[in-house]
């Protein structure tokens, strides 16, 4: 009990008896008073009697808090009431409260300790809990909670990481790694079956994946994008699947070709058939092509090429991806526990190689089996020429985007193209021929007007010889152009890595064909020349405009530099250059088949394979101009059968050649459809008729000669144009082929210089009246007896001639420039005409004396003098023709048998004449004859 008080005291509680003041009135009801349990306290207490008195105690007493005990006893007391018991039960209930109250008042005393102990540890506790437990145990379960957080939130982001994966996020490397690393995970818990069942659905995770990467891979078929296919190469390289993606990658190329035409296609057949239709959806693809209008065509063959070339490039990038990964050392594999061994990553990368190397050839086979469907699907044979090149254009520059792709001949393009350009160029080149059958037809042979400094590369025509790469260039042409830039070194991949499209230039160059070759009023002025002019000769009927050289007034470019008054002043005659000297003489015909012939060079620049039909139409053209030029105006047989070798037998070769397998002679009877085969007649032509316009039987012109200079200088000025063509031609020109370019040229195109003889001898023969000296010499007396010291009279006429000859050409001279070399043939034959009826005369003579072959001389001397002053031809023609006959005269009896055998140029009359007239005085009669059998036996070719 001291123990309990000290510990009580101690820690400021009160003892039992001092907290029974606390108890309310109620507890304290029936506690005993003080004496009584002194008293109570000082009486031996026995354990066992203790527990007898209290088992005397009637059970009624345990009942209930209301029981009243005094009424009980009240009610207990007998009716006869004795003190002396009434003391004895009196001590007896004494007892047995005492007893009972001691037993309470102990438990009472416990009680009230525990709840002293029990009150004490609560205060203690709360102190221990404010000061120490609460903060350190807050902290254990924040630190519990944290933890428990932390893995919530790796979980949370796993499941957002799985979750949100979808292509547009394109984190499968990622979502790959984190799936593989699961399953690890997982197998190391496979015991438990929700493990069981997550590993489970990771494996679906993944083939989820892989589809998506699939999904992914397609796309890279026709954009292409670095940091996209690295990342899903780099996903299929985590899951061990590199040669399958690879497999997979052809076949979405494959496919992406396929959709990608036939969408192009489609659109382009929807939006022509104007509905809603959707049996064009249903069709294949080469049925569809057959439904592309010809206007769309174009249009839609340059997006179809666009939309290739974007998967061919796509195709480009990814190998360079793969060979620009392929030299790093390491694999871009993070983690060591996905990378593959250095032989499983060697192989891998050999079968990518192969198998991209190999993918080359299968994509440009595709794309070309595409294209030729398309090509092949529509007629083209009456497209209009600018968009057939066009078409060529777009097929060259897909060829060369092939030719840089995979080193591809493109053989299926160049094969069906060339069907479509053999059809196409058959009609063509049949309309261009009866066109230029037209043209010439309804020529007047009019100078057309051009600047002096013409030349064909200014027509647009021309322009691709000069470009350096144009859409219209073949990769042959780039090659071989001396202008090439830096950038045009560079291959069309690398011109067009990051931007652009090869097949977006065609149309903007289409619109840049300018060409400035025409003179605004068809003359270029310079004073200086204008003005010798005037001094040269003073017609004053001429238009002044006539006068002048052609202006160039576009451009402003100033004239060509003049030749000194002096010089021009003592130019003789003959020399009709003073005006318009360096303006070119064409015809507005000649300018149209200088035209055609680039729009055919242009053609088969760009398709080889149809070089030599092209070169041989060219030819046809040129041909058809010669033979018209030479039916004009040189046709005649008269003058032909003059002796002099007007035409050359290589002349005469080629116009009967023309004439045999160009032109169609029957087409103008009345059985044209009767001779030759039908097939063979369809490639000829109908010669061609002179226009009803031009008059060539009029002296005083000339008898045409403006317009025959026009037409042979033309034909010659052709001729030089195709001179400067033919290394061009001949580099364009088949191998096996090129013999007969050289022909052509040898034959053909070098012979256009030799009509000017034959055409220009016409008017050199009409020209001077040859047959009125002829008369006026058979009037003379030549067996006269004395030398004569003047001259006759025929000489001074036939001179005059010329000076009228002479005048004639310098007033054609105003309208039509005569080149030197027409106005030499003009005075050669003039001049051989004149020596020929000189020794015609001669040869006429019936009678001569040796006085009057001298007259013979003076006459030739002094028509020889004259003339020389008329003009600059040296020698003159033919001087030695008539001197050599005059002298002849002299010649004895061995000697003119010699001479018979020798000078085969005279004619059988004219040799007789010499042995009559001459030798007939002083040889005998069978000297005669025997000289004139050798005359008759010599078989004389005209030269």
């Amino acid at each position: 009990m001291q123990k309990i008080k000290s510990l009580m005291a101690r820690q400021g509680l009160k003892s039992p008896q001092e907290s029974m003041a606390d108890l309310s009135p109620v507890e304290n009801l029936r506690i005993p008073s003080k004496e009584e349990l002194r008293e109570l306290r000082e009486q031996p207490i026995d354990p066992q009697a203790e527990q007898e008195i209290i088992d005397s105690i009637e059970e009624v007493y345990f009942s209930n808090d209301s029981f009243d005990m005094v009424q009980h006893e009240l009610e207990k007391l007998p009716p006869e009431l004795n003190l002396q018991e009434l003391e004895e039960y009196r001590d007896k209930l004494k007892r047995q409260q005492a007893a009972e109250l001691e037993r309470v008042t102990a438990l009472q005393t416990n009680l009230q300790l525990a709840a002293v102990i029990c009150t004490n540890a609560r205060r203690q506790l709360s102190v221990a809990k404010e000061g120490f437990t609460e903060a350190s145990l807050g902290l254990l379960a924040n630190q519990r909670r944290r933890q428990l957080l932390t893995g919530l939130l790796k979980s949370l982001r796993t499941i957002k990481t799985l979750v949100k994966l979808t292509p547009m996020e394109e984190d499968y490397p990622g979502a790959i790694q984190l799936c593989l690393e699961c399953q690890k995970a997982a197998s190391t818990f496979k015991h438990y079956s929700c493990i069981s069942e997550l590993n489970s659905k990771l494996q679906d995770t993944l083939e989820q994946i892989e589809e998506q990467l699939d999904v992914a891979l397609s796309k890279t078929c026709k954009h292409f994008d670095v940091s996209h296919y690295t990342k899903v190469q780099l996903a299929y390289t985590l899951l061990g699947k590199t040669q399958t993606a690879m497999d997979q990658l052809h076949m979405h190329f494959t496919q992406a070709i396929h959709n990608t035409v036939f969408q192009v296609v489609l659109g382009y057949v929807e939006l022509c058939a104007g509905n809603a239709d959707t049996k064009f959806q249903k069709m294949q693809y080469k049925d569809l092509c057959t439904h592309i209008t010809p206007d769309s065509y174009i249009p839609c063959l340059t997006d179809l090429c666009k939309a290739l070339w974007e998967v061919m490039l796509s195709y480009h990038h990814t190998m360079q991806w793969h060979e620009e990964h392929d030299k790093q050392e390491t694999t871009p594999t993070p983690g060591k526990s996905f990378t593959c061994s250095s032989d499983e990553l060697a192989v891998d990368r050999s079968y990518v190689k192969k198998k991209l190397e190999h993918g080359l050839t299968r994509i440009w086979q595709d794309v070309q089996l595409k294209v030729k469907a398309y090509i092949l699907g529509t007629d083209m044979s009456n497209f209009k020429y600018d968009d057939f090149i066009v078409v060529l254009d777009v097929i060259s520059r897909l060829m060369q985007v092939g030719e840089e792709f995979c080193g591809s001949k493109s053989e299926v393009l160049q094969e069906s193209i060339k069907r479509q350009s053999v059809n196409y160029f058959k009609n063509y080149h049949r309309a261009r021929l009866e066109e230029l059958r037209m043209f010439l037809e309804n020529e007047t042979w009019e100078l057309c007007p051009v600047k002096s400094n013409f030349n064909i590369a200014q027509l647009h025509e021309f322009k691709f010889m000069g470009q350096c790469r144009s859409p219209s260039v073949s990769p042959s042409r780039q090659a071989a152009s001396l202008s090439s830039s830096a950038q045009e070194e560079l291959s069309l991949f690398q011109q067009y890595q990051r931007e652009g499209n090869p097949f977006e230039m065609h149309m903007e160059h289409k619109e840049e064909e300018t060409e400035d070759v025409l003179a605004s009023n068809g003359y270029e002025s310079d004073e200086l020349e204008k003005s010798v002019y005037q001094d040269y000769d003073s017609d004053s009927d001429v238009p002044e405009e006539l006068k002048q050289d052609y202006v160039d007034e576009q451009t402003g470019d100033a004239p060509l530099k003049s030749v000194p008054r002096e010089t021009m002043r003592t130019k003789k005659k003959s020399d009709y250059n003073l005006n318009k000297t360096n303006a070119p003489i064409l015809t507005n015909t000649t300018l149209n088949v200088i035209r055609l012939v680039g729009k055919y060079m242009q053609m088969m620049n760009i398709l080889k394979p149809i070089a030599f039909d092209v070169i041989h139409c060219v030819s046809q053209l040129f041909d058809y101009y010669l033979y018209a030029v030479y039916t004009f105006f040189g046709r005649n047989d008269m003058y032909e059968s003059s002796g002099l070798g007007l035409i050359s037998s290589r002349l005469r070769t080629t116009l009967n050649r023309i004439q045999e397998s160009l032109i169609d002679m029957e087409a103008v009877g009345e059985n044209a459809g009767v001779h030759g085969p039908a097939e063979d007649r369809k490639e000829k032509v109908p010669s061609p008729h002179l226009s009803q316009l031009v008059v060539l039987t009029n002296s005083g012109t000339l008898y045409g000669l403006a317009q025959r200079v026009v037409a042979t200088e033309s034909l010659v000025f052709l001729a030089e144009q195709f001179e400067s063509l033919q290394s061009h031609l001949d580099a364009m020109m088949p191998a096996a082929k090129k013999p007969f370019l050289q022909q052509f040229y040898s034959q053909t195109v070098s012979t256009a210089s030799e009509l000017r003889k034959p055409i220009y001898w016409i008017v050199a023969a009409k020209a001077i009246d040859y047959e009125q000296m002829l008369l006026m010499m058979a009037g003379v007396k030549w067996d006269i007896r004395e030398i004569m010291s003047q001259h006759n009279v025929y000489v001074d006429v036939l001179l005059k001639e010329f000076e009228q000859f002479n005048k004639r050409l310098g007033e054609v001279s105003r309208h039509v420039r005569i080149p030197l070399p027409v106005s030499n043939v003009l005075w050669e034959h003039c001049i051989r005409l004149a020596n020929r009826t000189l020794v015609e005369g001669y040869a006429n003579v019936k009678k001569c004396s040796n006085e009057g072959r001298a007259l013979m001389q003076l006459d030739f001397q002094q028509f020889l003098m004259k003339l020389e002053k008329l003009t600059d031809l040296r020698p003159i023609p033919d001087k030695e023709f008539v001197e050599t006959y005059i002298k002849a005269y002299y010649l004895t009896e061995n000697d003119m048998e010699q001479f018979i055998k020798n000078h085969r140029e005279y004619s059988m009359k004219q040799l007789a004449n010499l042995v009559n007239v001459c030798l007939g005085s002083h040889i005998n009669k069978k000297a005669r004859q025997k000289l004139l059998a050798a005359i008759d036996d010599i078989d004389r070719p005209k030269r």
